[in-house]
């Protein structure tokens, strides 16, 4: 047997910083939107034991889709040994949660193989890391806690992206590090504020509102890298509605809103020169691109 599914990227569209929590994590609020750039898994059953995961971008232990199929089995998954082929897409290392996107699409493909209790498919997702759980169904929401505790919403107005992938690396715990030696993180109450605000302005076919669309770790991923910061001019200099970093980094994004979004963006891929060849345009999706199928 063999199926198939999509694991989109993501970006946060907003993406407010707290205190750090007595875990080591830090309080946040966030708006994750789940977009068309997406790596691809199949999966095949089969006759005998160990389960595989193949893929050569991120191999052995560091690969997540590995682990969330390693934890799925030990919570006794009953389902028959697999092979997962990861064909990626998705930048490694970026900030847009491609290890993450796996992940989720593994427990999906399982789910869909041998369905278990969905609560232990939410234990899985929560224990490998604070983007998988909103991961596990692709779309709109709001994380809050450390990203895990997910609030699922209804998309926004039309909107498109220009995703502009570094070639650089940032490591996510660095990029935190930096930011709270930089000052950046909020007190609980400014950032209770900010869930209710974002609660209130998220509402189904609205548009953002500028002062929303922030990433509260820029500062601290363009002082680690400022070939960040050059790309963030560059994209505001296109005329993006609004232009940020991706998660912690290195990619940036822009974005437009309006029915002409994707041909704005779509102009300003083109502008971009051979110092950013992987410079393209991303469409918003939700929970159905990432629904298994049969193959």
């Amino acid at each position: 047997m063999r199926l198939r599914a999509l694991a989109p990227a993501k970006v946060n569209l907003s993406l407010f910083v707290g205190p750090t929590r007595p875990d080591g994590r830090h309080e946040l609020v966030t708006l994750f939107q789940s977009l068309s750039l997406c790596d691809e898994l199949e999966l095949d059953t089969l006759e005998a034991p160990p389960d595989r995961v193949e893929c050569p971008e991120v191999p052995g232990e560091t690969n997540l889709a590995a682990r969330a199929l390693a934890d799925l089995r030990a919570r006794g998954w009953a389902g028959p040994p697999v092979a997962i082929r990861i064909t990626k897409r998705i930048p490694v290392a970026a900030g847009m949660a491609g290890g993450s996107a796996d992940a989720a699409a593994t427990l999906r493909l399982a789910s869909e193989l041998a369905p278990g209790r969905p609560e232990e498919v939410e234990a899985v997702a929560a224990g490998l890391g604070a983007d998988v759980p909103a991961q596990l169904a692709p779309g709109l929401a709001i994380g809050t806690g450390a990203g895990e505790i997910v609030e699922r919403l209804e998309p926004l107005a039309a909107h498109a992206l220009l995703v502009v992938p570094l070639p650089a690396e940032l490591s996510t715990p660095a990029v935190y590090r930096e930011a709270d030696r930089l000052g950046l993180p909020r007190d609980p109450g400014e950032l209770a504020e900010l869930l209710a605000r974002l609660r209130e302005e998220a509402r189904p076919g609205a548009r953002l509102p500028a002062e929303l669309m922030i990433n509260d770790l820029e500062p601290a991923a363009v002082s680690l890298c400022p070939a960040v910061g050059e790309a963030l001019d560059r994209v505001r200099g296109t005329g993006a509605h609004a232009a940020m970093v991706s998660g912690s980094g290195p990619t940036v994004v822009g974005i437009w809103w309006g029915a002409e979004a994707a041909e704005r963006a779509d102009q300003a891929a083109r502008s971009f020169g051979p110092e950013y060849p992987r410079a393209h345009v991303a469409r918003p999706v939700d929970v159905n691109v990432g629904a298994p199928e049969a193959v």
